[in-house]
């Protein structure tokens, strides 16, 4: 893996957005990632594995939220360091968790004025981002509704709002299209193609027919490391037709934890 080399780029140009090197992070007492290595940039990538294989304490880790207990962390060619450096990369990471809080009594465009604010968004700029970010996401219809009378799948909507609305260049999404409809999950395909252009997008998620149509490649956990990384072609390779699963796939991806695991049960 090479090293970013501050006098090749341009100030805001990186030679990875994300970057790894032995990482290691604890959930509780238990080290939930264990040794990962990473070097991402620009583009979707999927961050698949079952439950309690560390994708969530990854994504907290790659948001700040959680401090590494080992190993190396890059963001934007920056060492995730105290909190002074925190802030300023927090200006420029979008973060949906799986769980996120809100003020019911808010309005959908209260809701993301206010994490615009939060993100240090110029208090001019933050009208036209937060109606960009309400438009990207269909909600334009209901931005004056109060968050308490939303939907589930649209309260989603609304945290895909509040994480876009900064432009952010590195954009984590953990379980996004959860309690989405199928037409819902459609146009969010779209909107993280659109995005992967130029940021690097990294979703975790248990969806993997999601991770096969928006993403540029797949990284898959179990028990706190990377199992396999490589593109969408390549994951439905790894399958056969005796492995379990619906699609190529999900066959795949059956196939790869079960060599991972070869003395656990499916189920």
């Amino acid at each position: 893996m090479r090293a970013v080399n501050a006098a090749e780029v341009a100030p805001t140009t990186y030679a990875w957005e994300i970057r790894a090197d032995g990482l290691r992070v604890k959930a509780g007492r238990r080290m939930a990632v264990d040794g990962v290595d990473l070097s991402l940039g620009a583009g979707v990538h999927g961050l698949l594995g079952p439950n309690g294989a560390g994708k969530t304490t990854l994504i907290r880790a790659l948001a700040t939220v959680l401090r590494p207990a080992g190993g190396e962390l890059e963001l934007l060619g920056a060492s995730v360091g105290g909190r002074t450096e925190q802030r300023r990369l927090r200006r420029q990471i979008g973060y949906l968790p799986q769980d996120f809080g809100f003020y019911k009594r808010f309005t959908v465009r209260e809701f993301i004025e206010y994490m615009a604010w939060l993100k240090e968004v110029s208090k001019k700029d933050i009208p036209a981002a937060v109606q960009r970010a309400i438009e990207r996401i269909g909600l334009a219809d209901r931005a004056d509704d109060r968050m308490k009378t939303l939907s589930g799948g649209m309260i989603r909507r609304a945290g895909i709002a509040q994480a876009i609305v900064n432009d952010p260049q590195i954009l984590l999404l953990d379980e996004p299209t959860a309690g989405l409809d199928p037409a819902q999950r459609l146009r969010f395909r779209e909107l993280l193609r659109e995005l992967g252009s130029d940021t690097c997008v990294v979703v975790s998620t248990h969806l993997v027919e999601d991770v096969a149509v928006a993403c540029t490649d797949v990284m898959l956990m179990g028990e706190g490391k990377l199992v396999f990384r490589g593109t969408p072609a390549e994951l439905e390779a790894a399958g056969g037709a005796g492995d379990a699963g619906d699609s190529p796939i999900e066959r795949g991806y059956t196939a790869l934890l079960a060599r991972q695991q070869p003395d656990r049960g499916s189920w």
